[in-house]
């Protein structure tokens, strides 16, 4: 599980970084991102390049950081929870939406597909009800990081 969970983070790091090449890395070059509707943008991204563009695009936009929370893996796939805290346009406020997404990866030990659970608002974080999500050495507001994952940090180019 460790090679894994540290594609996954190398993966989640590219996306708070915008670092596209660091993305790339963990995908395979045709990687499909399945989205739930109805959320905003909820094609499919499909394509290697193509999502990690779109990834360095979402970052900027909004200051989106993820954070992997908590892991469960197998040999060809992994399922996690994460956080992404960002700040919604026209705000001030950063908001944190909690997801979960199922990875399944080639032979190489790159992330060939994603799915994507969970459900995203501009004015509210979104959560499980009532989760002790502190005490489970989840990410919060405060504390970007958890007990799995810290997230690199964005360096000037």
């Amino acid at each position: 599980m460790t090679g894994h969970l540290d594609t996954i983070t190398r993966y989640y790091d590219g996306c708070s970084t915008g670092d596209v090449e660091l993305m790339r890395a963990t995908l395979t070059d045709d990687v499909v991102h399945w989205f739930l509707a109805p959320n905003p943008d909820s094609a499919a991204v499909r394509g290697g390049e193509h999502l990690a563009r779109y990834w360095r695009k979402v970052h900027h936009l909004i200051g989106a950081v993820w954070i992997v929370d908590h892991v469960l893996g197998g040999t060809d796939e992994a399922v996690i929870e994460w956080t992404m805290f960002w700040t919604p346009p026209r705000s001030d406020r950063r908001v944190a939406t909690r997801g979960a997404e199922w990875f399944a990866f080639a032979a190489d030990g790159r992330i060939s597909e994603i799915r994507s659970y969970y459900r995203q608002h501009d004015d509210r974080d979104t959560e499980l009800d009532g989760f002790p999500y502190t005490e489970r050495g989840y990410s919060r507001h405060g504390a970007e990081h958890s007990a799995v994952h810290t997230p690199a940090e964005e360096t000037a180019s």
